[in-house]
């Protein structure tokens, strides 16, 4: 194991760890946004019968072929047909019927002329009325057939794809009402920390609230996933082993925060080599240079920083990947783009640095991003505030107003087009 990697390494370190999980069924509501874990059939045609696109008059084209404005062609109508009605009768030489939208078009009709270009001789346009057709009629006009979105058979849904709104109602007219669907990971969030008291808590002196819990749960419940709160690990090793055991049981991730460091109350990454396999001890970035990865009992275990702006950075860029191809996304890098400083940026760390910034419009279209003042890894509320991390890459070389640098986009969908 190397000491320091990279972050890109890391990010394939542990997505080499994770693959596509557990199948379940789910109704079709409960799959939204969830990746189809096995090819989907319809049951039948979509539409099972040609029907109406709108509302009018259904014909034999035939018969208005010669139709014009000098030389109207006149129809009796003689029948109304309303949705999720059928005529069954034939439709002779110089008749029609009034048809309304989705309604099946008769067997003899070819063509439907909308309701609005048509004349109304004598009646109200319904049945036993006469009507006028100024213009012929082209073949299968405002029909549309049977089984134009989907045979019996036909899958309409592949493996790996993700259920969208609109497909919700396909699969629906397709007969799936259930989704065989990745498993949301169960995802175990552990802090460690003697310091720490439940935010229902008024801390006392030396202790502080439990917020990197909230945080983490937060940032695994938005990738998808089940978060659980274990209760607060005090400082040592058996306590933190004694946690991380009992969740490797039940779930199928870990996550830790605090005790990633080389401290003498830092113990994760001596939790994980006892347990299992530690893999990682440190990344090359700021915030978050210490970040413990490893496997035990063939789950992964995550140690983050107790600074909540690396613990949050780290799960963004690190752990936020690995749980999506957990559930069999394909797309796993978040979204990036350039954008010129809007400020003079300096640099004393030869990490890659991850600036919590906001990145707007300027009045001619292009990207600036402004990099927040305050960048300790201790604050929440920085990050609350931003919408991207702007990159510093790796050495001592300062940027310039104007100079443009890389962002990572923060609660913006993997799949997303720019």
């Amino acid at each position: 194991m190397r000491e320091m990697i990279s972050p890109e390494e890391a990010r394939e370190l542990v997505l080499s760890k994770v693959q596509a999980g557990r199948v379940v069924t789910v109704d079709l509501l409960d799959a939204l946004g969830r990746v189809a874990a096995q090819d989907v059939v319809s049951d039948m045609d979509v539409s099972p019968f040609a029907h109406s696109a709108m509302d009018g008059f259904a014909l034999r084209s035939q018969d208005i072929a010669q139709a014009s404005e000098g030389n109207p062609v006149k129809l009796r109508v003689i029948a109304d047909l309303p949705a999720g009605s059928c005529h069954e009768g034939a439709i002779c030489e110089g008749e029609c019927v009034r048809i309304m939208t989705g309604a099946a078009v008769p067997e003899d009709a070819d063509a439907v002329v909308k309701y609005e270009i048509v004349g109304v001789e004598e009646g109200d346009g319904k049945a036993g009325s006469l009507v006028s057709f100024t213009a012929p009629a082209k073949l299968r006009a405002n029909i549309r057939e049977a089984g134009e979105e989907a045979k019996a058979g036909e899958t309409v849904l592949r493996q790996g794809e993700i259920v969208s709104s609109a497909g919700a109602g396909f699969l629906a007219s397709c007969g799936s009402l259930s989704i065989n669907v990745y498993a949301r990971p169960k995802v175990a969030i552990i802090a460690t920390g003697s310091e720490l008291v439940d935010p229902s808590q008024l801390p006392q002196a030396g202790k502080i609230r439990n917020s990197n819990s909230y945080a983490m749960a937060a940032c695994a419940k938005r990738a998808g996933c089940e978060p659980a709160i274990f209760p607060i690990v005090e400082d040592t090793l058996e306590a933190l082993k004694r946690a991380i055991a009992e969740a490797s049981e039940g779930y199928d991730f870990i996550v830790t925060t605090g005790g990633a460091a080389n401290g003498d109350f830092d113990f994760i990454k001596q939790a994980i080599d006892d347990l299992g396999e530690l893999c990682m001890s440190t990344v090359n970035m700021r915030p978050g240079k210490a970040q413990a990865f490893g496997m035990v009992n063939g789950v992964p275990v995550f140690g983050l920083p107790g600074n909540p702006a690396a613990a949050y950075v780290g799960f963004e860029l690190l752990i936020r990947p690995a749980l999506r191809k957990m559930q069999g996304y394909t797309c796993l890098d978040p979204q990036v783009v350039r954008a010129a400083l809007s400020k003079d940026v300096g640099k004393r760390d030869p990490r890659r640095i991850y600036l919590r910034s906001t990145l707007r419009r300027a009045e001619d279209g292009s990207l600036v991003v402004e990099p927040a003042s305050k960048q300790s890894s201790g604050l929440f509320g920085v990050i609350q505030r931003s919408n991207c991390l702007a990159i510093m890459p790796e050495g001592l070389e300062a940027k310039k107003a104007g100079d443009l640098v890389d962002c990572v986009l923060l609660d913006i969908p993997e799949e997303a087009v720019f």
